[in-house]
């Protein structure tokens, strides 16, 4: 329910006759990448502590970047600021709904966390 509620904020923020600009859009991407360096580290057969932090470290520089984007994007007024205000609050349903998929379906034999 969160996911859909974040991606209509998305689309709202692009489509809105208000902002009609379709640049935060690329913050899909974000959404795309961002399980890869786990879901990579998970796959990884070894004992090397430092890919659980390897991973959480690539990971939020992905969240972070998805949050940066349409601020920066605003700071340049190459969109409007309330596209920015609507993107963030899709990037904070569509984050939440990535974070419960991972603590609802995370199996309980895996030792990476």
């Amino acid at each position: 329910m969160l996911g859909s509620i974040g991606m209509t904020m998305l689309i709202l923020a692009c489509a809105l006759p208000t902002y009609n600009l379709w640049w935060p859009i690329f913050v899909v991407l974000f959404y795309i990448l961002c399980p890869f360096p786990t879901l990579i580290a998970k796959r990884i057969e070894s004992d090397d502590p430092a890919r659980a932090a390897s991973a959480m470290f690539a990971t939020i520089g992905i969240v972070m970047s998805s949050f940066a984007l349409p601020i920066v994007l605003a700071r340049a007024e190459v969109i409007q600021w309330g596209a920015c205000l609507l993107t963030l609050a899709g990037n904070v349903g569509a984050y939440a709904t990535i974070l419960a998929y991972y603590f609802g379906f995370e199996s309980g034999d895996s030792n990476m966390w």
